[in-house]
């Protein structure tokens, strides 16, 4: 498919839903740019999603199916899962099957994998990844408006008076949305930015207030708030009267949770003047919104979290109009998508519910009689039921569970033990595919084709512009193609994904005579290829006049039984484990800037690994010194159900009490240092959401001796990286190579040795030495035919130098200076440190002279001399504080 024009398309990442264009250029290099026509970006990308043409490359690519190890013909191996299922099937019953699926995945996937196994397979063990993100959100909109919406739109923020981020790095996890905020409050000084979260994270850069609640009080601020607004007649008793249900109950049990202010401030660990502080902002003004994420979410009470945030707006009628609304912002691409199709286990199809009509109107819609009657499984109890045995069967699409769930260790067992597991990627070696009986190569971003719907509501194309490599397919392709093998030729004969969006559409419009659901694209179905082509950007429901839907719920008619929203009576609970002497403090997990998920896309981009190199443990100066730990060390951190060593990075920005750890490395980056190793299986009751958020933990020092940079011009097998002579090390794509950093409790002069010799034994190397014994610093330089193939850097704890020069020394010619540079360990040219703003390729040196030399006051004016911080924005609370650090100096 080489073409030289743009491809308008969607960004595969976070839940803004950005409209970006793809072309190929004449070299065959893959070019992107914002999509300016699109609502939800008007043209701007964040670092991540303008990097996006780096990881169109054949590297890394999962391009042929394999059974057990063994390359074999899709055909053949899509007939085998067919076999195999139905075996499982006939021997065990339909629950001894299952499907874990991906918000990753487009609509027309989701659709296809939640058909066959609910309308054909006959049961409902069906869930996603979204499981991990949003399904408390799910459950908290449905138990207040009858269905699972997110009322709100963007442009929300444009008009509102008050934001409160709650649970929500807004700057670094939806970098577009978070600068449409930025700009909103520039244009209007009078908007106010309020966030509560127990990090001081960059989305603090343009808060008003910051509340750094302790983890696990988020009920318990919001009854507060419930119970201020109670008090001080801040409530629209009409609003309540017309239009809600429950207000007597949730307000009775705010005031008796959270009634005392000074209790209150205790239990949140805040000061009672900034909680009034609070609570006077969000009851003075009448457009107040609240963005919510996985803070809320990812919590044991998330539903309950949900509901207490959304009671405060019921009560005060700021609900269901423009600059008002309680607004669930979504992890992934295409969560809400999943969502409408329902591919959650305890969701049916389209929003329906597993009530006896719409039981038997899917079961007419879709020509069964074999439609799964009850809920199946959500995704921790489903691992579970792999574990017991009781599943035997499972198709994993598009997700990395090895990673993504807690007790990850428990995950990994669970695969082992299974007798069939099939897994379809678009990546060969995740810390997940290494447990498939079956691989299945699926089609991946700029080679696939559909639908995706973001956290406005708003569905958006994702078009191919690439051929698809190998034998990649769709992913509803592989499923048309098993079930039609399963016996299931008719119900699945589609042949495009416009045949799949169509029907899609069409059921959300079944029993739609009701009124009962507000979601509704039935007007976009019976669209042939071309018209499917031409679907512009819209939000749902879609109606054939193309009424305002920026703001549902505005005529005060909600999708509950009764039609008037529901307010829920909620208390705050301890967490499901606690902190003790023996793990006193609290594990928050998360996103960083410039990664996604499990790095298998972002991994593969040069330009996003430098920013966060290496996992980082945040710890607050305070818990650092009562444990004896210096910044920058390589530390033990514990939980009831694991261990694993991180380096830590002292933060003034985090809580005393608690620390922070990315999600982010896996098996593929680092030896140590996947997170979910370490986080308990706690779920919320009413969603399955695990507490990702609260995980009691400890510190102690890890003993080691030496530390080293490792150069290498190709990157390291995994069997190479297990057999590495080094405890701990961390892997990091470079533009023409790779940089291993170790660490291990042998003597740099033990360290070099082995290094050396596990190097020598690789390939015919020239060798290159320099050793300082008194120092103890050791270099050597690895030469294949006078180019640098790889290099080494060794010395005691503490003492290694920066090594962020090496990274352009690749494959070039060993002149004479670059080898005298290499083997005294210092730079032949200045070394500009690590990447600050990875949209531009700014490094942190280039910043900090332009800060010198021109006397730079703010963001802005760096930007007009060096372009950092120009683009997504991303980078600008960094630079801010870099501007401090200079002019302090």
């Amino acid at each position: 498919m080489s073409q030289q024009q743009w491809i308008k398309t969607t960004c595969p990442y976070c839940g803004t839903g950005c409209g970006v264009e793809a072309k190929v250029a004449s070299n065959g290099a893959v070019e992107v740019r914002g999509d300016a026509s699109h609502p939800a970006n008007r043209g701007l990308l964040c670092s991540k999603g303008s990097a996006l043409g780096e990881t169109v490359i054949k590297q890394g690519r999962l391009e042929h199916a394999y059974i057990k190890g063994h390359q074999e013909s899709l055909d053949k191996a899509l007939s085998y899962v067919a076999s195999r299922f139905s075996q499982t099937i006939a021997e065990h019953g339909p629950e001894s099957v299952a499907f874990y699926v991906s918000g990753q995945l487009l609509t027309e996937d989701y659709y296809v994998a939640n058909k066959l196994i609910k309308g054909f397979i006959g049961c409902s063990n069906i869930d996603s990844n979204s499981r991990l993100c949003m399904s408390s959100a799910v459950a908290g909109h449905k138990r207040a408006f009858g269905e699972d919406i997110v009322p709100g739109s963007y442009e929300d923020l444009e008009h509102a008076q008050l934001v409160t981020l709650v649970g929500s790095n807004l700057a670094w996890c939806h970098p577009i949305v978070y600068q449409r905020l930025k700009r909103a409050k520039q244009a209007n000084p009078n908007l106010k930015v309020v966030v509560i979260d127990p990090r001081r994270t960059d989305s603090c850069d343009i808060a008003d207030l910051h509340l750094p609640l302790n983890g696990g009080s988020d009920v318990a601020l919001f009854n507060g708030l419930l119970a201020y607004l109670s008090e001080h007649g801040k409530l629209d008793s009409d609003y309540i009267a017309q239009f809600t249900e429950g207000f007597e109950a949730a307000v009775a049990s705010a005031v008796e949770d959270a009634g005392d202010l000074a209790a209150l401030a205790t239990t949140c660990g805040l000061e009672p003047e900034a909680l009034l502080r609070f609570f006077q902002l969000f009851a003075n003004n009448e457009r107040c919104v609240t963005v919510f994420s996985q803070g809320v979410n990812q919590s044991s009470q998330g539903v309950d979290k949900v509901n207490a945030i959304i009671n405060s707006h019921l009560a005060t009628g700021k609900l269901g109009k423009l600059g008002a609304s309680a607004f669930s912002i979504t992890g992934q691409p295409n969560a809400m998508g999943g969502r409408e199709v329902g591919a959650l286990s305890n969701l049916l199809a389209g929003h329906l519910d597993y009530k006896p009509e719409h039981l038997e109107a899917l079961s007419g819609f879709w020509n069964t009689s074999n439609l799964s009657q009850k809920p199946g499984h959500k995704a921790v109890d489903l691992f579970d039921k792999v574990a017991k045995g009781e599943i035997k069967a499972i198709w994993i699409m598009g997700t990395n569970p090895a990673v993504s769930l807690p007790e990850s260790a428990k995950i990994r067992e669970a695969l082992l033990s299974c007798p069939m597991v099939v897994v379809s990627d678009c990546i060969a070696e995740t810390d997940t595919t290494r447990y498939a009986d079956v691989l299945l190569p699926a089609a991946g971003w700029g080679e696939r084709d559909g639908t995706v719907t973001n956290s406005e509501r708003m569905l958006s194309r994702q078009r191919a512009f690439v051929e698809a490599q190998g034998d990649t397919k769709p992913d509803w392709y592989l499923l048309s193609q098993v079930a039609q093998k399963m016996g299931f030729a008719e119900a699945f004969s589609y042949t495009s994904s416009a045949d799949i969006f169509s029907e899609h559409a069409a059921l959300s419009g079944l029993l739609a005579e009701s009124g009962e659901r507000l979601f509704n694209i039935s007007e976009l179905s019976g669209k042939d290829q071309q018209a499917f082509d031409a679907i512009e950007p819209q939000r749902w429901p879609v109606s054939k006049q193309g009424s305002d839907n920026r703001s549902l719920f505005s005529d005060g008619r909600f999708s509950t039984t009764s039609g008037k929203a529901q307010l829920i009576a909620v208390t705050n609970q301890a967490t499901k484990q606690g902190t003790s002497d023996a793990f006193p403090l609290v594990l928050n997990t998360g996103r960083m800037r410039d990664q996604w998920h499990t790095m298998t896309r972002t991994g593969l981009a040069a330009q996003l690994t430098s920013h966060s190199s290496e996992p980082l443990l945040e710890v607050n100066s305070q818990d650092a010194a009562n444990q004896g730990l210096c910044d920058n060390s390589i530390v033990s951190l514990s939980s009831n159900v694991g261990q694993l060593k991180v380096r830590i990075q002292v933060s003034e920005g985090q809580k005393a009490g608690h620390v922070f750890m990315p999600i982010h490395w896996t098996e593929q980056y680092s030896s140590d240092g996947l997170v979910s190793q370490v986080v308990d299986s706690s779920v919320d009751p009413l969603s399955g959401q695990p507490e990702s958020k609260y995980t009691p933990v400890k510190l102690a020092a890890w003993e080691y001796a030496s530390e080293a940079v490792l150069l290498t011009a190709k990157p390291l097998t995994k069997a190479q990286c297990q057999a590495l002579p080094a405890d701990y090390w961390v892997k990091q794509g470079l533009a023409d190579g790779f940089l291993y950093r170790l660490a291990d409790g042998s003597t740099p002069v033990e360290l070099a040795a082995k290094l050396k010799g596990f190097l020598m034994s690789q390939t015919k190397l020239q060798s290159l030495d320099f050793a300082d014994p008194i120092k103890q610093n050791f270099r050597s330089a690895l030469v294949i035919e006078g180019e640098l193939f790889s290099s080494f850097s060794v010395a005691a704890k503490g003492e290694l130098n920066a090594s962020s020069w090496l990274e352009s020394l690749l494959q070039q010619p060993m002149s004479d200076n670059i080898r005298r540079g290499v083997l005294a360990g210092t730079s032949p040219a200045p070394d500009l440190g690590k990447i600050v703003c990875s949209c531009h390729q700014v490094r942190e040196q280039t910043i900090s002279d332009v800060i010198s030399e021109h006397a730079c006051e703010s963001a802005e004016q760096v930007g007009k001399h060096c372009k950092a911080g120009t683009n997504c924005g991303s980078c600008v609370p960094e630079i801010k504080r870099m501007i401090k650090t200079v002019t302090m100096e």
